[in-house]
């Protein structure tokens, strides 16, 4: 819903970025899968299976994202990837606290993220519930 809003670059440089945090804890699940082809779906993009955590560069993938908008994006659909598998690790919260601070957006946002996030998945999940 709110991918297609970012410029084309932004939207590659999203999968990769989706793609990391999804492995940053070593439990790359089907849920998580699941949503990493949604995301691709929405945004019109082919996924990238070919993904090497080893070869990702943070910062420089953060770079690609100028605006406002597209930064606050970013993090409100990451945070649905985090809560698709009903964990908030260590590491995705440390991830989304890095991001964070490169993105300098207000500390106190990330909750109200998370809590979205978190209610967006669950809508997911009872979606395809309902389609089933």
């Amino acid at each position: 819903m709110l991918l297609m809003k970012l410029e084309p670059k932004e939207k590659f440089s999203f999968l990769q970025l989706a793609h990391y945090l999804a492995r940053i804890d070593n439990d790359y699940g089907t849920r998580e899968q699941e949503v990493i082809l949604e995301y691709c779906a929405e945004m019109g993009i082919e996924n990238d299976n070919d993904f090497e955590l080893e070869s990702f560069d943070l910062k420089t993938t953060l770079k690609d994202f100028k605006s406002q908008k597209s930064k606050k994006i970013v993090l409100l659909e990451l945070m649905i990837l985090i809560h698709a598998d009903d964990k908030f690790d260590f590491q995705e919260r440390n991830l989304i606290l890095q991001i964070n601070e490169i993105f300098q957006l207000p500390q106190k946002d990330i909750e109200f993220y998370s809590q979205w996030g978190k209610a967006a998945a669950a809508l997911y999940t009872q979606g395809k519930l309902f389609i089933e």
